[in-house]
């Protein structure tokens, strides 16, 4: 029973989570400190060596309680938790104050999210599949190198090429944004091979060690949500065997997206849990403030801006929990569009509720010694990330008005 998983959920956190943000002077990651204590601002504004290492402990202690993969499959040493599990567990760390048992900034959390698992064993060869298990444990470090300096939400205009030569691919080009590539091991690259720009087929992905020669990160960019991981990549000449292929040689976008639909269904059911605890928190604090002589709640100003957030918030967490359970039930190709309609409204819900939070709070919600401006900043990116609002729209709108098949 998803009951019982997040009672267990709750109590590891209490257990091991808290005491490990409690020691020494972890609370640093977590105050109105938070940002500048996360960032190494001497290597380019990556996150500190600190901050990982305690991210690690805590993706460690997770794994020995038996909840790191409780989305993997038994296979992996998870519990085969449906998407569905999986959205709901999401919402509820969420909806809980920033904390080591959940972090949007990097990613992390004590539940973990699996995507290149779910891509390997499924298109990867044997070889690569003995990735997986290193991958889980953090010992091989996965990468995504999609987005390029010159084409972003339409990744059929790739630049970047890969040409046979010989046994081998020779690979030109450059990524931007390519998330983890301070600490990566290898980095799903993608190429065009064949074909012509704007069509989905003649794009490749090959699994690229980042030592391989030719594979340059000159800078990582600065971003909103800081500290930042996100690389400007030069592939120059860079030489893999054909064995570097993930899938099959042309149909690499398969792959995209069949990540992004995991990530994106994620992403919404946490925002969901964000957009929640902003609301709980404003409605908290204006029921404990005092202005002209009187509660702060008793004004409508207050009252409805907040009552409309709750009912938007419960009518996408249900949107969230249907696509989720669709999602199960069928091809993820065949649910797209509603997983673009809850990632869309989603994140912009969580931005939205953080921004009433930090406006009902006045000067307080504005401060850092609040945590609204953090989940503001994180979940904005959502609105970028994985599909920008704009792709979402486009996605919901090719089903909306798609042309029905000819009898």
């Amino acid at each position: 029973m998803i009951e019982d998983d997040l009672a267990e959920i709750d109590a590891f956190i209490e257990r091991d989570i808290r005491p490990l943000e409690a020691e020494g002077d972890n609370a640093r990651f977590f105050d109105h400190r938070r940002e500048m204590a996360r960032t190494d601002l001497a290597k380019d504004g990556i996150p500190s060596e600190e901050w990982e290492a305690l991210l690690r402990e805590a993706m460690r202690r997770s794994d020995e309680a038996g909840l790191l993969r409780y989305a993997l499959p038994e296979e992996f040493g998870g519990r085969g938790a449906s998407n569905l599990d999986m959205a709901i567990v999401r919402e509820h760390l969420n909806r809980m104050p920033i904390g080591l048992h959940n972090d949007p900034q990097s990613e992390a959390s004590i539940i973990g999210n699996f995507p290149f698992v779910f891509l390997l064993s499924e298109f990867g060869t044997d070889e690569q599949k003995a990735m997986i298990e290193p991958s889980i444990r953090g010992e091989a470090i996965i990468a995504f190198g999609l987005t390029e300096p010159n084409h972003g939400s339409d990744a059929t205009f790739l630049e970047t090429t890969a040409r046979r030569d010989g046994g081998d691919w020779v690979i030109n080009g450059a990524k931007r944004f390519n998330t983890g590539m301070h600490v990566a091991t290898h980095d799903v690259v993608f190429a065009r091979t064949s074909g012509e720009d704007g069509h989905p087929r003649g794009i490749t992905a090959f699994l690229v060690p980042t030592d391989t020669p030719g594979v340059e990160v000159p800078f990582h960019w600065w971003t909103l949500n800081m500290p930042s991981d996100h690389a400007e990549v030069i592939l120059t000449d860079v030489r893999v065997p054909d064995s570097a292929i993930v899938g099959e040689e042309g149909l690499g976008l398969a792959l995209a997206q069949r990540f992004v639909h995991e990530n994106r269904i994620r992403q919404a059911a946490s925002s969901v849990g964000a957009a929640a605890y902003c609301i709980d928190e404003a409605v908290k604090y204006a029921r404990e403030r005092v202005t002209w002589g009187r509660p702060l709640w008793k004004n409508q100003g207050i009252q409805f801006p907040l009552a409309e957030l709750w009912t938007e918030c419960e009518l996408v967490r249900g949107l969230v929990r249907t696509t989720a359970a669709a999602l199960d039930a069928n091809h993820h190709m065949a649910v797209t569009h509603q997983v673009a309609m809850c990632n869309y409204r989603a994140n912009r819900l969580a931005c939205d509720a953080a921004d009433r939070a930090m406006q009902t709070c006045g000067g307080m919600g504005y401060t850092r010694h609040m945590p609204f401006e953090h989940l503001y900043r994180h979940h904005r990116r959502y609105r970028i990330t994985e599909g920008s609002d704009e792709i979402q729209l486009r996605k919901i709108a090719q089903e909306l008005f798609r042309v029905p098949a000819t009898p």
